[in-house]
């Protein structure tokens, strides 16, 4: 078992980070919520008219992969149906190069997405996940393997979108330095503990020590936060039984 007894709600508009090392149950809380794997008890459900947007994790295209960037973004409004009217394929093209210009994306949008650089495909990744206008946005480590520049990039576009539209932003991550200054609240799950609260309230040496049983530090210089002594958080988790 995962996690149990976790009881957590995301307002709109606010963004929740959620850490924890690999195989605490990060990413299947996603899957749950995603409708991809099931709680072995308990109830998860988003309220919302709208189907939630998805960040999966950055993982290089193949450079043969002749999909357009544009396409990649169009999937995120239409891919489950086939056949548009031609009113309707004129307002497709306006939202999604609408979602393209957003993540500042229009140089490269016609080109194969093999031959783009992660960053920029992990920006088209963010534009897709947008497109249909989302009232929850769910990321699952999409500043993975990016550099400082795009991982600030990224992490502002999400902010933007949140701030703009209300969004509801559940943010999973290894490293909560890129996206310190906007999240609320931090969602720290190990080994079926978990902690819940701003990031002062849980990102301290008493509560992360409590939750890993060990001693950890936790020191804040410049504005970051940096944790010594917890295993390291990985990028994937292992699927197992879970529970609200």
């Amino acid at each position: 078992m995962l996690w149990s007894g976790l009881d957590l709600s995301v307002a709109p508009g606010e963004f929740v980070a959620v850490l924890g090392p690999n195989g605490s149950g990060k990413t299947s809380l996603l899957k749950v919520l995603l409708g991809l794997q099931n709680l072995s008890s308990g109830t998860a459900r988003i309220v919302s008219g709208r189907p939630p947007g998805y960040v999966p994790q950055q993982r290089a295209m193949q450079e043969a992969t002749t999909l357009r960037g544009v396409d990649l973004v169009g999937l995120g409004l239409d891919g489950h149906r086939w056949g548009t009217g031609l009113s309707r394929f004129r307002r497709r093209r306006r939202r999604v190069a609408a979602a393209i210009a957003a993540v500042g994306a229009e140089s490269y949008a016609k080109a194969p997405v093999g031959t783009l650089s992660g960053g920029e495909q992990q920006r088209l990744r963010v534009a897709q996940a947008l497109v249909g206008e989302p009232d929850v946005l769910l990321c699952d480590e999409p500043l993975l393997s990016l550099d400082i520049a795009h991982q600030r990039a990224v992490s502002e576009l999400i902010d933007r979108r949140r701030r703009e539209a209300g969004t509801a932003v559940l943010f999973v991550t290894h490293e909560i330095n890129p996206v310190l200054p906007y999240v609320d609240r931090v969602l720290y799950l190990v080994d079926g503990r978990f902690r819940i609260g701003t990031p002062e309230k849980v990102m301290t040496s008493e509560a992360l020590s409590e939750l890993y049983r060990t001693t950890v530090e936790v020191i804040r210089v410049g504005g970051q936060i940096h944790v010594a002594g917890a295993r390291s958080a990985l990028c994937e988790d292992e699927p197992h039984h879970v529970a609200s």
